[in-house]
């Protein structure tokens, strides 16, 4: 389940810094209005089983530092395979029409809930976020993590990592369903994206990208709906269906 909320600011030109990830984050663990299932999920050192987009602008001018809504008008896309989390975050929108972002006090212009497209043994998607893999190499005697670029281990993971998800979600030990990630590697954009939290700052390489997914349909369901790759609900791997809005 996804839906698409738009937000406005009182006045005009609103800015909006280029890594706003964490801001993001921040807001959408605000307003979990079930406060036992906010404070459940903030505190897990595993899955969250949520993801979001990147902003949408769409009256917008690139600054060096970040980017201007010329008419205050911003919108992104949050989903989930828990129904249940996706409409105790909207019932806490409708409870309170006002969000801080950055610092700044925004209003919910428009909330929408939007319908599970037709899923198939075989989609196309494109990333309205980018995906983040990363692996475990040992450099001088010492295990570091670093990001993956789109290749045949990148994929690899990209199934492990989704198999993982669906068998913690749905308490399961093992499962015969089969996915397979593949690419033809035509729109891949890197981005370097940085993630506060408190006074640490980590950096991490992502990829937007088209992205083929071959399979049990109730693996695409479950991938389109948690997102792919690592750290989903600090706005990593969110899909789409190419020429869906959301």
């Amino acid at each position: 389940m996804r839906f698409k909320i738009t937000l406005k600011s009182e006045g005009k030109n609103f800015f909006i810094p280029f890594n706003y990830n964490y801001l993001l984050s921040s807001i959408i663990y605000k307003n979990i209005s079930d406060l036992d299932l906010a404070s459940k999920l903030h505190s897990s050192k595993s899955f969250k089983f949520f993801t979001f987009s990147q902003i949408q602008v769409p009256n917008h001018r690139i600054t060096k530092k970040g980017i201007i809504s010329r008419d205050g008008v911003f919108n992104f896309f949050v989903s989930s395979p828990n129904d249940y989390l996706i409409k105790t975050m909207i019932q806490s929108y409708v409870d309170d029409s006002v969000v801080n972002f950055n610092g700044q006090n925004v209003n919910v212009d428009r909330i929408e809930l939007l319908p599970l497209p037709l899923i198939s043994d075989s989609m196309t998607f494109k990333t309205i976020s980018p995906i983040l893999v990363r692996t475990k190499r040992e450099v001088d005697g010492k295990l570091k993590i670093w990001d993956l670029e789109p290749g045949d281990k990148f994929f690899s993971n990209l199934r492990t990592n989704l198999i993982r998800k669906y068998l913690e979600f749905n308490n399961l030990e093992t499962t015969n369903k089969e996915i397979n990630f593949s690419s033809k590697m035509r729109k891949v954009k890197s981005r370097r994206i940085s993630i506060k939290t408190g006074e640490d700052i980590t950096y991490h390489r992502a990829y937007f990208m088209d992205l083929k997914l071959e399979g049990d349909p109730k693996l695409i369901e479950f991938a389109y709906n948690v997102g792919v790759g690592e750290k989903g609900s600090l706005g990593f791997g969110m899909l789409n269906i190419n020429g869906n809005e959301g």
